[in-house]
């Protein structure tokens, strides 16, 4: 995540540091569960197409701000606890991604394959292409199952306390049921385009603004001992953060290159997402936009042409402005809600960094 202005300063707080301390324990984790993997004779690929795929990029954003959330509560003293607690929201990802590559039968996760299709591509000598697809979708599947159980292990983090983790499994709960809800909305409105906002906001609420940003906040909050001023805080900002997070996102999918965000901008279209980009297009399309936008939305076969036709819709229509205009209004009001919130100004200055970084992002 980049922010797009050379003037604006980094934080005082060190976030590149935060995530080396993720990546480490993360690297732990894994060389720990290889050897596990080693001495049990159980199929090593396993950990390996795990760290591939953890390792591949990915902003690391659920941890960062876990441990903002915690210095934003004022949090002191050993932070390694803390650093593992974040690791397993990282790990926990890692899970949502590769069930939600295989519901979207989505070809490049990063810039490489996603993991259903490098399994297929992994197991495919001597069974046809519907086998090995079949074989490469329930594999990740699998894989996926593990990095959720896996999860679990880095958030029973030694040091964190049973009290802390007492206060931590509600919101960690909280959050897996929020976004399971979010992907499920997803999937009903995928394929079915209406000009009606509300649905796709709900999605973007459960799936990526509480799921993103909030909850991470809250569970590093949770281990500083905040108490309810503090969580309220957390979600003021939170909300609009993700809310503007996810519609850049949209935008991404639609108008981003392949070669920087990591993912084909076929993708969203070919699948029919509902998004907030597709229902203020068809709110304000004449009726032959619209006719185009309904036949080609959701269309398998969509070519790079058809897309570039839909791209030129979404702008004629105003949609790609409004959604840019959703955006900043967002921001305004996420900085407006850290202008009031008891955080120490350290971990203001780098949620507010972050939430400029999440509006401006190219990837």
């Amino acid at each position: 995540m980049t922010a797009s202005t050379a003037s604006q300063a980094a934080p005082v707080l060190d976030l590149p540091g935060i995530r080396r301390a993720v990546d480490a324990a993360l690297e732990e984790f894994l060389g720990h569960k290889a050897h596990t993997a080693a001495d049990g004779h159980l199929p090593g690929e396993i950990t390996e197409l795990l760290h591939s795929f953890l390792f591949a990029g990915g902003k690391r954003l659920r941890p960062l701000l876990c441990v903002l959330g915690w210095h934003a509560a004022g949090g002191h003293g050993d932070l390694r606890p803390v650093i593992r607690v974040a690791a397993s929201l990282e790990m926990f990802h890692a899970f949502a991604l590769i069930h939600d590559d295989v519901m979207d039968r989505s070809a490049l996760r990063r810039g490489q394959p996603t993991l259903h299709r490098q399994l297929a591509a992994l197991h495919g000598d001597g069974r046809d292409r519907e086998e090995s697809e079949h074989l490469g979708t329930g594999a990740a599947v699998l894989v996926g199952d593990l990095a959720l159980a896996w999860s679990d292990e880095l958030l029973h983090a030694e040091g964190v306390g049973w009290g802390r983790l007492a206060r931590v499994r509600p919101l960690v709960d909280a959050m897996r049921t929020e976004v399971m809800y979010g992907q499920y909305l997803d999937l009903l409105t995928t394929g079915r385009l209406t000009g009606e906002v509300a649905p796709a906001l709900e999605v973007i609420r459960y799936k990526t603004a509480k799921y993103t940003v909030e909850r991470p906040l809250h569970i590093g909050a949770a281990l500083a001992d905040a108490d309810a001023t503090v969580l309220a805080a957390c979600t003021a900002f939170a909300l609009p953060v993700g809310e503007a997070f996810q519609l850049r996102d949209d935008l991404l999918g639609a108008f981003g290159e392949s070669e920087t965000t990591g993912k084909s901008r076929l993708d969203d279209l070919r699948e029919g997402k509902h998004t907030v980009l597709i229902a203020l297009a068809l709110q304000h399309a004449d009726s032959g936009q619209r006719a185009a936008l309904r036949a080609l939305v959701g269309n398998p076969a969509l070519t790079d042409g058809d897309a570039a036709r839909i791209r030129g819709i979404l702008t004629a229509t105003g949609a790609r402005d409004k959604v840019e205009h959703m955006i900043r209004t967002c921001c305004r009001r996420a900085r407006h809600a850290l202008d009031t919130a008891p955080f120490p100004p350290a971990a203001t200055d780098a949620l507010r960094y972050i939430a400029d970084a999440a509006a401006t992002r190219t990837s």
